[in-house]
């Protein structure tokens, strides 16, 4: 996968956010594994491509989940959560991310 190449501009916009819950962290304690929102068409080589370029780390493997975004009442007026593309990305044993310290 590495003779494929993404410019960087699209790299950096890949990853939205990453995702700090309580599911989040019990994946990451068991297999090493971070999680982060990511745009709706993003493809997995690019995502490993993204994560490898921004942490510094290997990536051994990403899996990908699409949420549907559920429907919310606000009073008398409905609106909709946006859909959401979850990417689980597993990393080589050894590796580390330490995303506290990325924000600073």
């Amino acid at each position: 996968m590495s003779t494929v190449q993404f410019e960087e501009g699209r790299l950096m916009q890949v990853l939205v956010a990453p995702i700090v819950s309580e599911k989040a962290t019990m994946v990451g304690e068991k297999s090493n594994a971070v999680t982060f929102k990511v745009l709706q068409d993003a493809t997995k080589p690019e995502i490993k491509a993204a994560v490898e370029l921004m942490f510094k780390v290997e990536v051994k493997g990403v899996s990908v989940v699409n949420t549907k975004g559920k429907t919310k009442r606000f009073g008398k007026s409905v609106g909709r959560r946006d859909n959401v593309r979850k990417a689980y990305v597993t990393l080589k044993p050894g590796q580390e991310l330490n995303l506290s310290g990325e924000a600073a």
